[in-house]
Formats: C-alpha cells, structure tokens, sequence
C-alpha cells in the first residue's frame, strides 16, 4: 500500500476473515457507508447523521452503525472490516476518545475524511483534493507515500470556505443588518426566517448552532446572490479561499473537488485551479472501503 503507516490508526480483535467490509465517510452533517462482501461486490449504500469526532464519539459511532444497517440490514460491526475516513481525527484527545468506545469492530483502519477522498479520488495514486462541505480542507497523498494537509483548523476558527463558514459570515451580516450596521439585504432576511427576526432569536441560534447549524445556512448565501451583492461578495471570498488552499499544495499534483459548496463553488475558482482540476474516479466513501481492502484483504 502506498500509504505511510503513520498515516493509519489500525486495530484487529479478531483473527478470523470478516463478514463484510465496510467503508465509511463521516463529517459534520452526515455518515455514509458503502459495504463490500469478500468478493469485492458492492451489496449496499447507506448514510445516517454526522459522525465528525468533534461532536462525540457515542454519536460517531452510533451513526456509523446506522449507515452500515442502512446499506446492509442485519449487519452486525463485530463482523465488519471498517474502513474509517472520519472529520476530527487530527485531534488527539477525540481520537482516542472514539478509540476507546470501540464497540468490538472486528478490524479497523482510520484515517482522516480528506486522506479517505483522495483515495477514492484518484485509486490509491498521488493527487490531491480539495474538500468544502460542511467543513474545507485540502489534502494530498504525494508520491513518497506522505500527506500534505492544508486547512481544516475546524469551524469555530477557520474552514474558510466552506458551508459552516458561510453560514458565520451569513449571520454576522443578519446581525449587524439587524443593528442597522449594514443594509437588510436578501441575506440578511433569508437568515432572519431561518433563525429569527428578533436579538433574542439571533442569540439563541448562534448559541445552539455548532458547525452543523452554520452549515444549515449556507444555502441562503447561494440563494441570494443574484438579489444581494453582500451574499454575492460572500461566495467570491470563499471561492478565493478555496483557492489558497489549492495554492498551498504541490502545483505538481491533480486535484479532484468533493463536498456540495465545493461543487456549487466550482465555476468561481480561479484559473490555476481550474488547470489542476480532474474528474475524480470516485469519492470519499469509496476510499475508505478500499483502504480496508487494502488492509485486511479476503481471505
């Protein structure tokens, strides 16, 4: 496997072959799975809530249980190879936290959501990908078998570019509208629905909200740009912060773009992105199913 070993969180309870191989792919809004007999055949997809780290590992792997009896009914995790490509796994305090609430997986190797795309990506090869959905990060596999990984400092103080960031900026704007700081433009009003029209409803969402609250508002941004130039300025600042973290990576490298805002960003990003881009071979999920098949082949 062309992958570091550093770059691999591995466990094994059970020396006997697995039942089913599954990979899963969790972020901040949802967990999908994608599950394999020893055959390599695909017998089902699935997708349950969010199982990024940083919202506890009880739910984490909750959700990854729901998804995999989702695509699969009756599957059973003490029978399950998993492969993890999972948001929050740069955090060593919640790693170890969703390590140790194991519930009795047969095997396991986990790796980050971002590392997890770009082997679904580009097949176990070098490249890179560019990932902006509820969080952004940008991440590459180079040929020495390393990874380069650039953003993902988390929602509450960078994933520029991506839905929870817009979701921030959006709410920033609605509140000083609310002030009378700026014009109540389209944006403004579509988050003043959504979240409330009052100080007091403003202050509760924001209190409540998390990564996967902001996200729920960056549709608005998208929604308002033709009727407001403030939601129109939003989308061209992420679009150029996307294309710093691109910047950031070896030019050398091909980039593949995953996540919905970074699909719906995509005609903004600049030209020196624009040139790396490829279509990827497959997603997330994908990569995370071959990277167990990988590391725990059939017998």
């Amino acid at each position: 496997m062309l992958l570091q070993p550093a770059l691999i969180h591995r466990r094994a309870r059970d020396a006997a072959s697995p039942r089913w191989w599954v990979g899963i792919d969790g972020g901040g809004t949802s967990t999908r799975a994608l599950v394999a007999d020893a055959q390599g055949r695909v017998l089902g997809r699935g997708e349950s809530g969010a199982s990024a780290l940083g919202q506890g590992a009880e739910q984490a792997w909750r959700h990854i249980a729901e998804a995999a009896q989702r695509a699969v009914p009756g599957i059973v995790l003490a029978d399950c190879a998993l492969g993890l490509g999972l948001s929050g796994t740069g955090v060593p305090s919640q790693l170890q936290a969703f390590l140790a609430a194991d519930p009795g997986v047969a095997r396991l190797a986990l790796i980050t959501d971002g590392l997890a795309g770009v082997l679904g990506a580009h097949g176990g090869q070098p490249g890179a990908v560019l990932v902006a959905g509820t969080g952004s990060v940008a991440e590459a596999l180079l040929p020495d078998g390393s990874r380069r990984l650039v953003g993902g400092w988390g929602w509450q103080i960078g994933d520029e570019g991506s839905g929870a960031w817009l979701g921030q900026q959006a709410m920033r704007l609605a509140q000083a509208a609310f002030d009378g700081r700026l014009p109540a433009g389209a944006l403004a009003q579509a988050v003043w629905r959504e979240a409330g029209a009052s100080r007091e409803a403003l202050l509760a969402y924001c209190a409540g909200a998390g990564q996967a609250g902001y996200a729920r508002l960056a549709p608005q941004v998208f929604d308002s740009e033709a009727q407001d130039p403030a939601a129109a300025a939003l989308l061209a600042d992420a679009a150029r912060a996307l294309d710093a973290l691109a910047a950031a990576l070896d030019a050398r490298l091909p980039i593949a773009l995953a996540g919905s805002v970074a699909q719906r960003l995509a005609p903004r990003l600049g030209a020196a992105l624009q040139a790396r881009l490829v279509n990827p071979r497959g997603d997330a999920v994908s990569g995370a199913l071959w990277l167990i098949q990988q590391d725990c082949p059939a017998a």
